[in-house]
């Protein structure tokens, strides 16, 4: 009797995402789609700028920080066998993306950020303690106030970490500032002064009633990763306002005219 109770509420959400046809966001994933081949690499100032070029909503990208306590723009928490955290960036000076580009900084890659043409979607990742996660909060909003940046129209925050979600609400309000992990409801989020979700499609595909449990609090919800037709339809229909993608090529074309500029 449950599941027909839970089948029923989902199909009336679905039903209500359609009628009011809202427009998508689209964000690529770490600055840009699995185009490696074709001379682009994750997380590069080059990926970025090509969004950019494309115009996406988003750009996502992520941010670790060296035992200097250098910003640096990169997935992993590892490079070559070496934990970000306890290395310093001179450790990391000869290492080249696939692109060829070095590794770049925070700082580098708002440079390149203050052209426009796409809000940085922007993940702190999670650290070894907390007063590592608040300095890369403290230092991040610096370095965003330095390249003009800080500004809700032109970055939003993403984390896995709870407390770094948690200072970004206090330290920038009016700002999107999203939770990654899937282990709280959006009424649980909201609560904590988070106002956004940015959960991975199986959160929603077991809990549907999230999205609108989260417009109810006037809450933004983001999905992660998406990247097969089917399953980006599902997301479409569902009503979700932004999709993180490795195919934002795939999502424009599914869209059709209902893509949030």
């Amino acid at each position: 009797m449950r599941s027909i109770v839970k089948i029923a509420a989902a199909a009336a959400l679905l039903t209500l995402a359609a009628s009011c046809s809202p427009k998508v966001a689209i964000t690529a994933h770490r600055g840009y789609w699995n185009c490696e081949e074709a001379g682009y690499a994750e997380n590069s100032i080059k990926s970025l700028e090509l969004a950019q070029k494309n115009h996406f909503w988003g750009s996502e990208f992520d941010v670790h920080i060296t035992s200097d306590l250098v910003l640096v723009v990169h997935h992993d928490a590892t490079i070559k066998g070496k934990s970000i955290h306890t290395h310093d960036y001179a450790d990391f000076k000869d290492y080249r993306l696939k692109n060829g580009e070095k590794l770049p900084t925070l700082d580098e890659y708002l440079t390149q950020g203050e052209k426009g043409g796409t809000v940085l979607v922007f993940e702190l990742k999670k650290q070894i303690d907390k007063a590592h996660e608040d300095y890369m909060v403290d230092k991040s909003i610096e370095a965003l106030k330095a390249h003009g940046l800080f500004d809700p129209k032109k970055v939003i925050f993403i984390s896995f970490s709870r407390n770094i979600c948690e200072r970004i609400a206090a330290l920038c309000p009016g700002f999107t500032n999203q939770y990654l992990e899937k282990d709280l409801t959006p009424d649980e989020v909201i609560a904590k002064g988070i106002n956004g979700i940015d959960y991975h499609q199986s959160a929603f595909v077991e809990h549907p009633e999230w999205v609108g449990q989260a417009h109810k609090n006037k809450m933004s919800v983001n999905v992660w990763t998406v990247n097969k037709k089917e399953d980006i339809q599902k997301m479409i229909d569902l009503g979700v306002d932004c999709i993180t993608t490795n195919e934002p090529l795939l999502v424009r074309e599914l869209l059709g005219g209902k893509e949030k500029k």
